[in-house]
């Protein structure tokens, strides 16, 4: 669904699964989306990590997917989350995209929006994200990836949500399968990543939505999606998870 901005009810629509994807264009000003990526221009990207991530995707903040032990969190990813803070501050900038995007969300849900939390704790809340040589076929599913909740809140549904600052002339398509994961579906992952061989969704019915400058695009990260390779200009997007918990509310991390 394409609308003007989120709503209630493509809120509860998305969660529902009678939704693939709520994209609203011109969720942020071209003029805003320059400021972020102008600020970001100055900064150096890092990445995720290299051996399970291929083909690389480049970063600007923290990743708890890069801080997982043992079905649980590290405590190196609240050391981490130190930097990530003081480095989206030197930033500089007007206004604080995440919070921006939580709010906008939070004027269509009751419930409200909130950063989550985990040992009462507060996760990240958000990263930029750079994957000019694409996303491998995968899914995002908390509740999978974690040996028990992964925030103080259980969850019982998910999104992902991206904000697009900078789009290619062509490429760097995200393309959403209706197919979520089963046990069979083991057997197409590749060695040692986070990614699936193409051929576990090769049946399957599937979308493709090219990013925008300024949309805001959700998902529901549980069906198998990939991000294809960026062609003439680079690919930035801002991101982070969205779960609803049993609470009613809307939270998010990265």
């Amino acid at each position: 669904m394409t609308a003007p901005a989120f709503t209630h009810e493509l809120l509860a629509g998305l969660a529902a699964g009678r939704y693939a994807a709520v994209r609203v264009p011109g969720f942020l000003s071209r003029e805003r989306c320059d400021e972020v990526l102008g600020a970001l221009a100055e900064r150096a990207f890092d990445s995720y990590g290299k051996a399970r991530v291929d083909p690389p995707v480049m970063r600007f903040g923290v990743g708890v997917s890069d801080h997982m032990a043992g079905g649980g969190v590290a405590d190196s990813y609240w050391k981490a989350l130190q930097g990530h803070h003081e480095a989206w501050q030197g930033l500089g900038l007007s206004f604080d995209p995440f919070r921006t995007s939580r709010e906008a969300l939070a004027a269509a849900w009751p419930a409200g929006v909130a950063v989550g939390r985990r040992g009462g704790l507060e996760m990240g809340d958000g990263v930029a994200r750079e994957p000019n040589q694409g996303f491998q076929v995968h899914f995002d599913d908390a509740l999978r990836e974690y040996a028990g909740d992964l925030l103080d809140v259980p969850l019982v549904g998910q999104f992902a949500f991206n904000l697009y600052l900078s789009v290619p002339p062509s490429g760097g398509e995200t393309v959403l399968w209706r197919h979520r994961w089963q046990p069979e579906d083991e057997a197409y992952r590749l060695p040692a990543s986070y990614g699936y061989d193409e051929a576990v969704v090769r049946d399957a019915e599937s979308i493709e939505l090219a990013p925008e400058v300024g949309e805001a695009l959700l998902i529901d990260p549980r069906f198998f999606h990939a991000v294809r390779p960026s062609r003439g200009a680079r690919r930035i997007a801002l991101g982070f998870a969205v779960g609803l918990g049993t609470s009613g509310q809307l939270l998010t991390w990265a």
